[in-house]
Formats: structure tokens, sequence, C-alpha cells
């Protein structure tokens, strides 16, 4: 559907980060306004015991900055909608009086556990109806440890539900956030019964969820230090997963989105609820579309781990990567140095594996592996979420736009056939268009593999699997 033209004013809440960003509108093409991007560093505490708890003091600090520099500059002028992409999976608990009780969990927090009972009464049935898993990352567990480690608390939410409490005065979530929780029926779009009993709470202890018309103002404060945004209408946040997927022209089962950023993750938006296969999420972009995937805790973490563990010329890489046809160090890497991701339900693990060393194994050739082994893990991962092969892999992140050879290399993974993303604003154009109701497609550059990489990245893979599948 086209949209009047005027700007769009996009929020990117990040695990460390916030950023902001204005587009200029017209029908269905959106553009980032040169100069109007601002991104402000939000705290977020970390230590061995695996904690990892957002500044919710900060992070309300550095959306407000962000917003101020905006409006300062005068680009806040014309915005007539705010489209929200949020970090999925936070949970705080709320006082009578909506004060924290306790530490913001960001996703990377790492020390709630399961309880021994309850659990549910069909694991099968639970990932069907919630598209998640009986885990630690997910809220039917964490609200529990949550609620033993600093005592209970009034209702729970996330963090873009207590931004909304601080900047439109309603804790409302929409299905798409929500969907990150665990405790959402992802079929439905409702609050799943089953799994609020096993966190011990009721729908009254949970966020209202909003309808894809639903629409927030800023409170009078903020409209009055925002005059600018005094009309701007606020539209339901979405997952940064699936504003990344729509970002990328992933908004049919048609693409599919594959991005390699310090993590990695694949992501199939479609218009079905289908039931996801066992190692595969499913969340929602909205009532209309559910986005299934599947997500890596490594990504470009791993390049910048060889390459300062051997001391690897970061500039010189490529050359000496060019070199080397798929598989040919001979060696096989399983990438999970940096842990895994659920349904796994050891987030640690076991650790990354490098096998068939020798002597005349080089630098070179571990960072080649160790890549390689990224790229068939993510190969695997597009197979269980469009298992015909047959959507359009659109490939993005930072990693992707910093190196060629790793864009070929798992291109040839792929299949030989991809267009890479190389519109930096993926994230802010997901939400926008999701704000707005409308298919953007960003700019890309179409990318092929020989059928000679092709077959020795399957070979390699096949390898690969051997090895994994000897050592699970």
């Amino acid at each position: 559907m086209s949209q009047p033209a005027g700007r769009i004013l996009a929020l990117d809440l990040g695990s460390s980060s916030v950023r902001a960003v204005v587009l200029d509108g017209d029908g269905d093409r959106l553009t980032p306004l040169p100069g109007a991007a601002v991104r402000e560093q939000a705290r977020i505490h970390q230590s061995a015991d695996g904690a990892a708890e957002l500044d919710l003091a900060a992070y309300l600090g550095a959306t407000v900055s962000c917003l101020d520099e905006l409006s300062a500059d005068g680009h806040l002028r014309g915005v007539h909608t705010v489209g929200i992409s949020t970090q999925w999976h936070s949970l705080l608990g709320l006082d009578e009086h909506d004060e924290p009780v306790g530490p913001c969990l960001s996703w990377m927090d790492l020390r709630p556990t399961l309880p021994k009972h309850p659990a549910p009464a069909d694991a099968g049935a639970f990932h069907a109806r919630t598209g998640a898993w009986w885990h630690p990352f997910y809220w039917p567990a964490r609200i529990g440890w949550l609620r033993a480690t600093v005592g209970p608390a009034r209702r729970y939410v996330g963090l873009p539900e207590y931004l909304g409490l601080a900047l439109w005065g309603e804790p409302t979530a929409s299905v798409s956030s929500a969907s990150g929780t665990g405790a959402l029926d992802t079929r439905t779009c409702r609050w799943d019964d089953e799994a609020l009993s096993l966190a011990g709470v009721t729908t009254e202890q949970v966020p209202p969820l909003a309808d894809d018309d639903w629409r927030g103002r800023f409170t009078d404060e903020y409209r009055k230090r925002w005059p600018d945004l005094a009309d701007a209408r606020i539209a339901p946040p979405l997952g940064d997963g699936a504003a990344s997927a729509l970002g990328s022209g992933c908004f049919d089962a048609g693409h599919l989105s594959v991005t390699v950023g310090t993590s990695a993750a694949v992501r199939l938006v479609t218009a079905d609820a289908a039931d996801p296969a066992p190692a595969v999420w499913r969340y929602r972009v909205d009532h209309r579309r559910a986005v299934f995937g599947v997500a890596y805790s490594g990504g470009g973490v791993l390049d910048e781990w060889v390459t300062g563990l051997l001391d690897i010329d970061p500039a010189a890489q490529g050359a000496a990567l060019a070199g080397l046809a798929p598989g040919e160090h001979g060696l096989v890497c399983l990438p999970f140095h940096a842990g895994h991701r659920p349904p796994a339900a050891d987030p640690a693990g076991a650790g990354g594996t490098l096998h068939g060393l020798r002597l005349t194994t080089s630098g070179t050739h571990v960072l080649a592996a160790t890549l390689e082994g990224l790229c068939h893990e993510i190969t695997d991962g597009a197979r269980a979420v469009d298992p015909a092969g047959s959507a359009l892999p659109m490939l993005g992140g930072g990693a992707i736009a910093a190196s060629s050879w790793l864009t070929g290399r798992l291109t040839a993974g792929l299949g030989g056939r991809a267009e890479r993303v190389t519109d930096p604003e993926v994230g802010a154009l997901g939400a926008a268009a999701g704000a707005l109701g409308i298919d953007v497609a960003p700019t890309t550059e179409p990318v092929t593999a020989t059928d000679t990489d092709v077959a020795a990245m399957a070979a390699a893979a096949a390898r690969h699997r051997t090895l994994r599948d000897r050592l699970a």
C-alpha cells in the first residue's frame, strides 16, 4: 500500500547501542536523509558469572539523546511516523509503581537455569505453538529465575515495553516483540496458557498485546521537548531480526535473509505459521506474517578471533584466501567457539573443533577452514528454514560487507546464486517499512559462484557434517 510523502523516524534499540535514522518516504520508496543518523552507546554490565544486564537509565538516556540531536539539527521536521526495531528476549520485573525490580536481563545473560519441575507436558507441542523451546533463554524459565533471585514483581516486560512506559506512557507489546519471549502462541498471536503457567504468571502480569494498527504518541513531556514529533504516530516495535529481514528485501517466502555480523542468522518471512522444524524458531513480524529462523553465536567474531590469535594482517588476508579452493586446506572446523543458541541445552557447549591439522597447515588455512565451517552451518540452517532451497538468498551484515571472499564462499555453499545487500541502513529500512506496511527493495548487487566452487563446497560440507555428527 502506498504511503503519503514525508519523513519517518526509525529507532534501532540494539544490544549495546541506540541508533536513530530519519528517512524520506515517497510512496513505497524510503531514502535515508543525509546526515540524519545518530548512534549512542548504551551500557551493558557483564561479569564472569554470565550476567549481562542492560542499564535502563543509560538506555533511556541514550534514546533521548539521539532524538535531542536530531531535533536540534532540524531533522525531525515533517516526521509523521516512528518505526522501531528492538532487540528480542530482554526481561525485567516492575513493581506497583512501574519501577524496576532487580536487573533487566539481556538476551546474552547466561545465569538463568531451567527448574527441575515443572516442564511442558509435551515438548513438541510446546515448540509447535510457541515457536520456541523450554529453555533458559526464554521467559517461561527466566521469569521464575528472576523471581527467585530478586523477589516477585507486579508484572514483567521487556526493554521496548519499559521504554514505551517512559516515552509514550504505556507498556503495550507488539506481537513481534512478544514472539521472542517464548511465551506467545505464535500461531494465534495470543499469550500461551501453558507458557505463562510455567512462568508462574497470569496474563495480567505480562504486557497487553497491540493490534497491528495500534499507534502511540509521545507523552506531553516529550512532545514539548521534540515539538516536531507532537503529531507523530508510533508503530508497534518489530523484533530486530524481523526488521533486518524486511530491510533486506525479505518480505515474502521468495527471499531468504542471511545476515553475518558479529553473530549470524538465517530468516524466512512467510504469510503462514506452519510448524517449525525441530531446530528452527518461529517468531512474528506482525499478525499477518511469521518469521522462521536459525541463529548462531559465532559470525564475524570468528574472523576476528583467528586473525588475532595467529597475528594475521587483515589487510593481506584477502589475497591469501583467494588462492585457496573451497576445502583445499584439508581441515574441518566446527565453528562453535562462541557457543550455541537454542535449542542447544548448554549455551557454552563443548567449544569449537579444528580437525585435520598437519605440519603443512598455515594460518591462512585455519582462517579459511573456520569461515568455511561457518558457511556450512549457515547453509544447513538455510535448508532447515527453506527445505526446497527455492528462496533467493539476500546476504547482509558487517562481515559480508567487509569480505568479498566470505560472500563468495557463502554463495557457493547456498547453491551459487545470491544478492548482496549493500544498503547500510537495513535495520532502519525494515523498521520504517514495517511501520508503514510497505515492502521495500534495498540496494543490492548480484553474486554468483562457479559450478566448481559449488561442488567443492558441497563436498567439504559433507565432511563437515560427518565430523559434527560423530562428535554430537
